[in-house]
C-alpha cells in the first residue's frame, strides 16, 4: 500500500518541506517569502486531514500508511520550527521541548511494539489537540504580519506556540504514565 491516494498525500507532505524551507533562500520580499511558506505549510498541513478521510473513505488504510502519516507531521513541524528558530520566531527552548518530545514519544512507541504493548501509548486525545494547536500556531508565525489588517500573527502565534509547549509536556507526561507499567513489568 506504497502508493494509494492517502498514501500519495502523505509522501507530498514529506516531498514539499524542502519547497518550504526554500522559500526563504528566494530572493524575494521577506513579506513574500512569509506569504509563500505560509500558503505552503497550510496547504500541507490541510493534506494531513484529507489523507485520513480518503485512507476510511475508500477503505485503502495500511500499517505503512499509519507509520508514515506521523512521520509526516513530525517532520513538517521539526522543520517549520528550524526555520522559525532561524528567523527569531520561536525561542530555542520552545524547539527542543517539542522536537524532544517527538523524538521521546517515537523512541517510546518503537520500544513497546517491540515489547508486544503499543496499545498502552496509541494516540490520546492531548495528542491531537498538542498537533492541532501546533498547526495553527506554525502559520501564524511564519506569516508573521497583520492579518485582515488587525489580527497580529506574531502575538497570535507566539501564545499558540506556548500553548503547544504546554500540551506537548503535557501529552508527553501522559504517554509515560500510560507506558510505565510495563516498563516496570519489563524490567524485572
Amino acid at each position: 500500500m506504497f502508493f494509494t491516494l492517502p498514501t500519495l498525500f502523505t509522501w507530498a507532505r514529506i516531498v514539499a518541506i524542502p519547497l518550504i524551507i526554500g522559500v526563504y533562500y528566494l530572493d524575494l520580499p521577506t513579506d513574500s517569502k512569509n506569504l509563500f511558506a505560509t500558503a505552503l505549510f497550510v496547504l500541507v498541513a490541510l493534506t494531513d486531514w484529507l489523507d485520513g478521510y480518503l485512507a476510511r473513505k475508500l477503505n485503502q488504510t495500511s500499517a505503512f500508511g499509519a507509520f508514515l502519516d506521523p512521520v509526516a507531521d513530525k517532520i513538517l513541524v521539526c522543520a517549520a520550527l528550524l526555520i522559525l528558530l532561524e528567523l527569531g520566531r520561536v525561542d530555542a527552548l520552545v524547539a527542543l521541548v517539542i522536537i524532544g518530545r517527538e523524538i521521546t514519544i517515537s523512541a517510546l512507541r518503537e520500544w513497546m511494539a517491540q515489547i508486544g504493548a503499543s496499545r498502552s501509548v496509541a494516540v490520546h486525545m492531548v495528542g491531537k489537540l498538542k498537533t492541532t494547536v501546533q498547526m495553527v500556531a506554525i502559520p501564524f508565525l511564519l506569516f508573521d504580519g497583520p492579518l485582515f489588517g488587525f489580527i497580529s500573527t506574531r502575538v497570535w502565534g507566539t501564545w499558540l506556540i506556548y500553548l503547544a509547549v504546554v500540551l506537548t509536556i503535557w501529552s508527553m507526561v501522559y504517554y509515560l504514565q500510560k507506558a510505565l507499567p510495563e516498563i516496570r513489568a519489563k524490567a524485572r
